[in-house]
C-alpha cells in the first residue's frame, strides 16, 4: 500500500517544512506509516524470537536479559544457541556456569550475564514455582532485570500493556515532539500517560528498526521520512 502524497512523495523542498507548518500528531496514522516503513526491515531481535516460536515468558525474559547492550544480531544468534540447550527455568538453572558463560559468548558481558541468567533462574524454580512473575516490580527484584527488561518480558511474553523504551524510542519520540524528556526512564512515564496501550508494545517493535534504518541518532534521513510532516524534528541540526 502507497504512502499517501501528502506524506512521503512530493518534492524536498515542499515537505521540509517549518514547526508551525506541520500537522497534527496523528498517533494512529503514525503507526499506519510507520508499519509500512519497517516491513523489510530485520525485526528487533525480542520480536524476531517471538516470531520464530520463542515467546515464552522465561524465554523473553531471558532474551531481553541477554539482548542488554549486545546488537540484534548477536542476540538472536547466541539466543537461538542458548535455546537450544535450555528452554525452561528448570534446564536453565541446571546448566553451570562455564557452560552458560560459553553459550553466551558474543554477548556483551557474558559472565555476570550468566550469573544472573542461573539466579533468576533458580528463584523462579525455587520461589515462583517455576512461573515467571508477571508484574514490573516481580521482574525487577531479578538482579540484572530493570524496566526495559521487564517490560518487554512483559509486553512480548505476556501479551500484557508495557512501554520498553531504549535509545531508538527515547530519541524519536523526543524527535517528534511526542514527548520531551531527558532520559528513557522519563520518556517510558511520560509515553504512559500520552500514549494509547494499544501501542505500548508495538513502540518498541516499529522503532527500534526505524531508528536503525531512518530516523537515525546522527543525520536521520528526514528527506525521505514518512514521518517528516508530522515530525517536529526536536534537534535535528542536520540531516539527509
Amino acid at each position: 500500500m502507497p504512502l499517501p502524497e501528502s506524506a512521503a512523495t512530493r518534492p524536498l523542498h515542499s515537505r521540509l517544512r517549518g514547526p508551525a507548518e506541520k500537522e497534527p500528531f496523528d498517533v494512529d496514522e503514525a503507526f499506519r506509516r510507520l508499519r509500512l516503513a519497517v516491513a523489510g526491515l530485520p525485526k528487533a531481535a525480542m520480536f524476531e524470537l517471538r516470531d520464530r516460536g520463542f515467546s515464552t515468558p522465561f524465554e523473553q525474559l531471558v532474551g531481553a536479559l541477554v539482548s542488554a547492550r549486545t546488537l540484534d544480531e548477536t542476540t538472536i544468534a547466541v539466543c537461538l544457541r542458548l535455546f537450544a540447550a535450555a528452554r525452561t527455568p528448570e534446564a536453565m538453572a541446571a546448566l553451570d556456569e562455564a557452560e552458560l558463560i560459553r553459550l553466551l559468548h558474543g554477548a556483551t558481558f557474558p559472565e555476570p550475564k550468566a550469573r544472573a541468567l542461573r539466579a533468576l533462574s533458580r528463584e523462579i524454580v525455587e520461589r515462583h514455582g517455576g512461573r515467571v512473575p508477571d508484574t514490573e516490580e516481580g521482574l525487577t527484584a531479578f538482579h540484572g532485570v530493570g524496566p526495559k527488561i521487564a517490560a518487554l518480558t512483559l509486553g512480548v511474553g505476556f501479551g500484557k500493556p508495557a512501554v520498553s523504551v531504549d535509545i531508538h524510542v527515547h530519541r524519536i519520540t523526543n524527535r517528534w515532539g511526542l514527548v520531551a524528556t531527558r532520559s528513557p526512564e522519563r520518556t517510558m512515564e511520560a509515553l504512559r500517560r500520552t500514549l494509547p496501550q494499544r501501542y505500548w508494545v508495538e513502540i518498541n517493535e516499529r522503532l527500534v528498526p526505524f531508528g536503525k534504518a531512518v530516523c537515525t541518532g546522527i543525520r536521520p534521513r528526514c528527506s525521505t521520512c514518512p514521518m517528516l510532516s508530522m515530525c517536529r524534528q526536536v534537534g535535528v541540526t542536520e540531516h539527509r
